[in-house]
């Protein structure tokens, strides 16, 4: 493990998702999962999200395209999250979720639609 990426990695990572979240994640973590909870931290978020050659913000929002178009609810419910920390506002969700209707399919967009909402109306409660 490089030790300098997983740094880098945990920073960006509580960054974007909450210093609670990522760390109730890695205190969750036994002997089975630690190992990808650390390669995940220090290859997606140090090696991936480190490159500062793109902005946390085009970041997010290439993030929310990409797994909205897996249709990865759960993940795309906490960078939705992300994405609204990192300064993506609620047009350009709802633009994100245009564009993956188009190249995905409708019930893909209303999927992300309903799971936008949802954090959407989290956030404006806090």
């Amino acid at each position: 493990m490089d030790e300098e990426l997983f740094k880098k990695g945990l920073e960006k990572r509580k960054a974007t998702l909450g210093k609670e979240y990522v760390e109730k994640n890695l205190e969750q973590a036994d002997d089975f999962t630690l190992p990808f909870q650390k390669a995940m931290t220090e290859w997606c978020w140090g090696f991936g999200w480190g490159d500062e050659v793109i902005d946390m913000k085009t970041r997010s929002m290439m993030n929310l395209s990409m797994i909205g178009a897996l249709g990865k609810m759960q993940e795309w419910e906490i960078h939705c999250r992300g994405a609204i920390t990192n300064g993506v506002s609620k047009e350009e969700i709802r633009a994100i979720i245009h564009v993956i209707g188009i190249y995905c399919g409708v019930p893909q967009a209303i999927e992300c639609f309903r799971t936008a909402r949802k954090v959407l109306e989290e956030e404006e409660m806090n």
